[in-house]
């Protein structure tokens, strides 16, 4: 009688458990990788409305199999089965057309959808029918910005969601929040953002500037407040739209002073950076003005004394000045300006505050206005 060895018998044990663990875990895994409950099969995407010119049959095909809730009938096959039994599943939609179709082709549940423009929305529909109870077990809708070219992600977004798998946040928000900012999904590259509009403000005058507005005019000032209201409008060129910013020119003329009976008018000239998320800005830039000024030296008493220029009398210390005795001439000022663009609707509401540096006459001001959002392509 052979004698049993107790260390093979339990290498052989060992052996066969770990052989049937394996197969276990590989038979799980490929379940998950090619689906698991019932059979479903995509008929067909209504997108005759929409205008949408690709076959878009795929990407779903592909969207559903990622859920894993289904087995999804290989759109091949189908092709083969269409063929073979002369089956005509194009725009079958309704219901009285996948009952007749539940009877000569095999699923658990067919699939529809659909994707159209309703009231500036753009919304996806995804239908599933029971073939066993001849009724639709799941009708979601998901309502979009009408944003063109980016359905595919449209339709991935309302399938994750129908099915509670996690979406990207940020994606899902600029393609689904109406009152969102400019962004590179809601404004791609071939569109541009018109957002010109009026401006309207006060600037304050700091410094040397500030005494000589409040002089009498015989002493070459103006009579005046450094206080003074200004009234312009703003022109925006964007030229850099990416991610959640987007860079762009400004241009903004602007007329000061005449709540004080003046006219000073100004053009500034800004580069800035938009955060296209929450509506912050920062832009810097010259400022060219037209402001009258005079050459002039100081008197005994310290006082600006214009030179006269009927005598055109030379002075040692002359220098230009600030004057209302003056005449007209080009001066040029640095702007560095911040703000923030509220938004109510398709309406835009920008508020920025900026500051002019010098060193003998800072300025400081805030500007408000307000913009409709207007799309045209480049």
């Amino acid at each position: 009688m052979t004698k049993i060895n107790l260390k093979t018998v339990a290498t052989v044990f060992a052996f066969s458990f770990l052989t049937v663990s394996y197969s276990q875990s590989v038979e799980n895994n490929a379940g998950s990788i090619i689906g698991t409950g019932k059979s479903l099969t995509i008929v067909d995407f209504d997108t005759r409305e929409y205008g949408l010119i690709n076959d878009i049959i795929p990407y779903v095909y592909n969207e559903m199999h990622k859920t894993k809730n289904y087995i999804v009938t290989d759109r091949y096959d189908l092709e083969y089965i269409r063929k073979r039994d002369t089956l005509d599943i194009i725009n079958c939609y309704s219901t009285m057309c996948l009952q007749n179709l539940s009877k000569k082709l095999k699923s658990d549940y067919f699939l529809t959808g659909s994707i159209q423009q309703i009231d500036k929305k753009t919304v996806v529909s995804i239908r599933i029918f029971n073939t066993e109870t001849q009724k639709f077990d799941i009708v979601y809708n998901k309502e979009f910005v009408q944003i063109k070219g980016q359905e595919l992600l449209m339709i991935s977004i309302t399938i994750q969601k129908m099915y509670n798998m996690t979406t990207d946040p940020l994606v899902e928000e600029k393609l689904t929040n109406f009152s969102t900012f400019e962004n590179q999904i809601s404004n791609p590259y071939q569109m541009q953002l018109s957002a010109g509009g009026p401006r309207m403000g006060m600037v304050y005058v700091t410094g040397q500037a500030a005494s000589i507005i409040q002089k009498p005019t015989a002493q070459g000032g103006f009579d005046g407040s450094p206080y003074m209201f200004q009234f312009g409008y703003q022109f925006e060129k964007q030229y850099l739209n990416e991610g959640n910013f987007q860079a762009l020119f400004e241009f903004i003329p602007m007329v000061s002073g005449l709540d004080q009976g003046r006219f000073n008018p100004s053009i500034a000239i800004l580069n800035g950076l938009r955060n296209n998320k929450n509506g912050w800005e920062f832009a810097i830039g010259p400022s060219i003005s037209l402001t009258q000024m005079a050459k002039g030296y100081l008197d005994s008493s310290g006082a600006f004394t214009p030179i006269d220029k009927s005598t055109n009398t030379p002075h040692n210390n002359s220098f230009t000045q600030f004057d209302s005795r003056g005449e007209f001439a080009v001066t040029t000022a640095l702007v560095l300006g911040v703000g923030k663009t509220f938004k109510s609707g398709k309406m835009n509401f920008p508020i920025n505050i900026w500051v002019s540096p010098s060193v003998k006459s800072p300025r400081y001001g805030i500007s408000v206005g307000w913009n409709a959002r207007e799309r045209y392509k480049k």
